[in-house]
């Protein structure tokens, strides 16, 4: 059985695949961060933190950090060559202005029609949206990378999303530890299983039907 830090990095892995060159990108809070450490040798990418940074490298090695060097979601990250700082307001105005290729997010559920809810769980204190609500409005293509079920092992794909949406019909791609997933106007196409995962156990842990080339696996 898979740590949950090998979860992790196996999905960070597999979204870092996604990436092109010349795209800027925007990675959020949590498995996300961590595509930073895994974008292929060679590859010209620049990403960007919505609190004003343009050029975030990895995390940085222990003993190298520098508090004054943080990504969105406060963790220590490193600077690349040509790495430049400004406003948030300039931040998020790159964004709305669909600047941005791709995001790549957390979430709690995902449903049927790319449907996502990252945000807040009814009844548990809330800090704020964050920059969830204008990158999933505004860029111009969505990764959502997550475990693919909760702690208690429930799903957290669906037919539909049962808390409230950080965005609708928003989502392209579900990459997890167990499959990669793409939301299709017929619905979730299982693309890729992870080895030695065969499509029946991803189904059996996803609360949607999906959908393997053409053929619709009951749930």
């Amino acid at each position: 059985m898979m740590t949950t830090e090998q979860k992790r990095e196996r999905i960070a892995q597999r979204a870092a695949l996604e990436l092109r060159d010349g795209f800027y990108v925007n990675l959020g809070i949590g498995i996300p961060t961590m595509v930073a450490g895994y974008v292929p040798t060679g590859m010209d990418v620049t990403l960007q933190a919505e609190i004003g940074m343009l050029g975030v490298g990895p995390y940085p090695l222990p003993g190298e950090e520098d508090a004054d060097l943080t990504n969105a979601g406060k963790e220590t990250v490193t600077e690349l060559p040509g790495v430049c700082y400004f406003s948030s307001a300039d931040s998020f105005a790159m964004i709305r202005a669909r600047r941005i290729d791709l995001s790549i997010l957390g979430a709690m559920e995902v449903d049927e029609e790319g449907n996502l809810a990252n945000w807040m769980v009814p009844g548990r204190m809330v800090t704020g949206m964050g920059g969830a609500m204008d990158l999933v409005a505004s860029a111009q293509r969505l990764i959502v990378a997550m475990e693919h079920t909760t702690r208690d092992g429930a799903p957290k794909i669906l037919p539909r999303c049962t808390l409230p949406l950080t965005g609708s019909r928003v989502v392209d791609t579900i990459i997890t530890e167990l499959a990669v997933i793409r939301v299709t106007p017929q619905g979730l196409l299982l693309t890729e299983t992870a080895p030695g995962v065969t499509p029946e156990q991803v189904q059996a842990r996803t609360g949607a039907r999906l959908l393997i080339q053409g053929l619709l696996i009951e749930g």
